[in-house]
């Protein structure tokens, strides 16, 4: 019999092999030790029997001589301008080969090449025939050594879409009024880009129950939700005739009228509500003909989208008739690739095709408006927020059963901020899969994203190198982190950016592994930098607010974020009160109103060292200019600004730890004193004007 530090040992050594991490360091210095029954967990999850000391033995001698026998793995990542050795082998993406093994390699565009050449960017497939009569093929992914940067410094507004109501909107933003945005901050204001929430698909609400508001909790991360549509500006709609257009104006007056009661009585954004109105109004409009140009264009889209759309449409059609966790459909129904599913979808070809239309319709209004920002001036325009993942009973969940770990979902261990950790609830991506697929889902994914925007911010981009999986019944401090191949990851994202011609921002706030931003600096990422947590708190740091030259230039710099209070709301300190009566604080009211005032104290006192608050402090509009001025003063190659702070709105659009207690992600754009405002209003703002025009005068002077 095997002691038991030996079989730990080899639980150690099986973990290791798979990528699943047995220990943490919350602080540095502090090694926490992961339990065990979650090691065993997540290797369950990557399809690893460890339940056993004898299944764990099995398990390393499987895996032995599986990477033994293998000539190739599954999926061969290079990088343009990686040297190859003389043997034609590249030592960090292929392992030993045996001696005289050939190597060609398919590149997508049909050529055949030899290892050694000179090979293009592209996925393509890598043959191995060694001398012992073995023969391999592994997927080939040559990528850019770089993503694009933006070739001059700019700054945009930063916004979320459904807080944007024009006097035309249905109750919440939509892609028109995005797109009248970036007309005027592009024309008025000299705007380079206007970066988005997540527009991703949400999973729908069923039986009276409302949707999941938050844009971090989608459906499908691939397509756009229609809900963004804007009615009136779908061509078919001018060629409504006889009952169905007097039913549409009717939906019409309805819709005015949930505008009017968010924008002028203070009501929450009703996202079901909209979508209802939208919905109906989208199923008149389904019984106009399409012209046959607009026919041949959706045609053509439906080629482009291919298995992944039909797959979504699929799922929303399920999802009408047994609700929107697939999770509890009826047998067969919850396999996508089922006999049954293929007969459900044979028997609704309508309603399937239904959903693949709004899919075009809302691809093709969010293309205007890609268009209209850069025929507006704007260098990057649209910039899309990739969630970190995706809702466990939505339509990725269950089209892509195979790609995700069951049983598991994604949050961040415990930490200084959050002893108890956190869990998202959000299923994470094999990395074993992702491999095996030639990393076919993360390559779509991006692909379909980048479709339509000058760059794409990727929330926690952390996560392309490790994510902490939290197994299910387990409180998030007993999770563990999982690596993923973050060289392969990063190498699909340059490989699609630079495809698409797209910058890339990585959402690297928060707890960050030693070595990460260096090498997604080293690959063209992007940082995010917020000023209020921009201080010297390395080895012998003081603590102290960074000087404009010590921030990085690889960033966007900006004054908050949506998960944020607001920069008038932070100055004041009134963040500080909205956390007292949420019962969020850890510490006393008065221990955190004095330890905010110094905090603030200091920045004031930097911005007047550097002669941004002329005006002096206690004018809160020129408090938020010098901001501003300030990040204008760094390097960075992005400056971001609140669309918010342009009119004083004191109301953070989500308040992390709260799900009843704040109305997260349903709140209208207001000014100072909580009235919503109408993009016309905000277009009109002297306030927004002046601020603008500062952060365009303070780059123009660099």
């Amino acid at each position: 019999m095997r002691s038991p530090q030996r079989s730990e040992s080899r639980l150690a050594r099986l973990a290791a092999a798979h990528g699943v991490c047995t220990s943490y360091e919350p602080a540095p210095g502090q090694t926490v030790q992961v339990p065990e029954d979650t090691v065993v967990a997540v290797l369950g999850a990557l399809g690893v029997d460890a339940s056993t000391p004898q299944a764990v033995r099995q398990a390393l001698e499987r895996h032995a001589q599986h990477t033994t026998a293998r000539l190739l793995p599954p999926t061969v990542m290079l990088r343009t301008g990686q040297e190859l050795s003389s043997a034609g082998t590249a030592p960090a993406a292929l392992p030993p080969l045996p001696d005289s093994t050939a190597l060609r390699v398919e590149t997508e565009a049909g050529e055949s090449r030899d290892w050694g050449a000179d090979l293009p960017i592209g996925v393509h497939t890598l043959r191995a025939q060694a001398t012992d009569g073995r023969a391999a093929h592994a997927t080939l992914i040559v990528a850019p050594a770089r993503s694009p940067v933006p070739a001059d410094r700019t700054f945009g507004l930063l916004v979320q879409l459904y807080s944007l109501l024009s006097d035309r909107s249905w109750g919440m933003g939509d892609l028109t009024d995005l797109a009248d945005l970036a007309a005027w901050a592009a024309r008025t204001a000299g705007a380079g880009f206007i970066q988005l929430n997540p527009l991703h698909a949400a999973v729908p609400g069923h039986a009276g129950e409302a949707c999941d508001p938050s844009p971090y909790r989608p459906s499908s991360r691939r397509f756009t939700d229609p809900v963004h549509l804007r009615i009136e500006d779908i061509p078919e709609y001018a060629c409504l005739t006889g009952a169905a257009r007097d039913r549409t104006a009717v939906l019409l007056a309805w819709a005015a009228t949930l505008r009017e009661t968010v924008l002028r009585r203070g009501a929450h954004i009703d996202r079901d509500a909209v979508w209802a109105l939208k919905h109906e109004a989208l199923e008149l409009l389904r019984t106009v003909p399409l012209s046959p140009a607009r026919r041949a264009d959706y045609r053509d889209f439906l080629a482009t989208q291919g298995q992944p759309l039909e797959d979504h449409a699929t799922w929303c059609v399920l999802a009408e008739q047994h609700g929107p966790d697939w999770r509890s459909w009826p047998t067969g129904l919850d396999d996508p690739r089922s006999d049954r599913t293929a007969r459900f979808r044979a028997d609704h070809p309508d309603r399937v095709d239904f959903h693949r239309w709004l899919a075009w319709l809302t691809d093709t209004q969010l293309a205007h408006a890609q268009r209209t920002a850069r025929d507006a001036g704007m260098s990057l325009g649209l910039v899309h927020d990739l969630a970190i993942g995706v809702h466990p009973s939505g339509s990725d969940a269950w089209a892509q059963q195979d790609a995700f770990a069951a049983g598991m979902s994604i949050g961040a261990p415990p930490d200084a901020f959050n002893a108890a950790g956190q869990d998202w609830g959000l299923p994470p991506w094999r990395p074993d899969a992702l491999a095996a697929s030639g990393y076919g889902p993360y390559r779509g994914l991006l692909r379909g994203l980048l479709r339509h925007t000058g760059a794409l911010r990727m929330d926690h981009i952390m996560g392309l190198f490790r994510q902490w999986w939290v197994p299910s019944g387990r409180p998030p401090t007993e999770g563990c982190y999982v690596r993923y191949d973050a060289g392969a990851m990063l190498g699909v994202l340059a490989l699609e950016a630079h495809r698409a011609g797209a910058v890339v921002i990585g959402e690297d706030l928060g707890t960050v592994e030693p070595g990460v931003r260096e090498e997604l600096a080293g690959r063209g990422v992007l940082g995010t930098s917020v000023l209020w947590f921009e201080r010297d708190y390395g080895e012998g740091g003081s603590g102290e607010p960074l000087e404009p030259q010590q921030w990085r230039a690889g960033c966007v710099a900006t004054a908050t974020t949506h998960d944020l209070p607001s920069t008038a709301a932070r100055l004041s300190g009134e963040h500080i009160e909205l956390r007292h009566q949420l019962g969020l604080l850890d510490r006393p009211l008065a221990t955190e109103r004095t330890a905010d005032a110094v905090e603030i104290a200091e920045w004031l006192s930097l911005f007047e060292r550097h002669g941004l608050l002329p005006e002096g402090p206690g004018d809160e509009e020129a408090e938020v200019k010098a901001v501003y001025r300030f990040l204008t003063r760094t390097p960075a190659r992005m400056i971001g600004v609140w669309l918010p702070d342009g009119v004083g709105d004191r109301r953070p659009q989500n308040v992390p730890g709260t799900w009843q207690e704040y109305p997260n992600w349903r709140l209208p754009i207001a000014d100072g004193t909580g009235r919503p405002l109408c993009l016309e209003e905000l277009t009109a703002s002297p306030r927004l004007h002046a601020l603008l025009a500062e952060v365009r005068e303070g780059l123009g002077t660099r």
